[in-house]
């Protein structure tokens, strides 16, 4: 049982370190130029670079608390400028947008519980609260 933490945080986690390496492209940097998201040819970048970061930060437990945080501070202004759902008005198109929305707010409600109780056992930050005791 002390192992499922590890499987939540390689679940979590993927889906950071896959889409970190999509921002790189010009389809996203793209996508937020239309969305009118200013010098959006170095923050989407950013956004991967902080995505990359708090995943890996996440997965292995090395500052966990801080890369939920860091993964919660990115997705929240995303999701509201780039899934605003209540502007769309093709009804196909609204769904699969509200989707994305519900997806991106249930994986911040996550980074939440992260945040709150850490990465759990068999991380570096349980390591080194081990050596704090000893």
């Amino acid at each position: 049982m002390k192992c499922i933490p590890l499987i939540g945080r390689f679940l979590f986690s993927m889906i950071f370190m896959y889409s970190s390496i999509a921002k790189f492209s010009d389809s996203y940097v793209y996508e937020a130029a239309v969305k009118g998201i200013p010098l959006s040819y170095i923050l989407i970048p950013l956004v991967g670079i902080f995505e990359l970061l708090g995943g890996l930060s996440i997965l292995f437990g090395f500052m966990a608390k801080w890369g939920a945080w860091l993964i919660i501070l990115v997705l929240l202004p995303v999701t509201f400028i780039m899934h605003n759902f209540w502007a769309v008005e093709d009804s196909i198109q609204h769904q699969l947008v509200l989707m994305t929305f519900m997806k991106n707010m249930s994986i911040v409600g996550g980074a939440l519980m992260i945040s709150y109780f850490g990465a759990g056992p068999y991380s570096i930050d349980a390591v080194k609260k081990q050596q704090i005791k000893a």
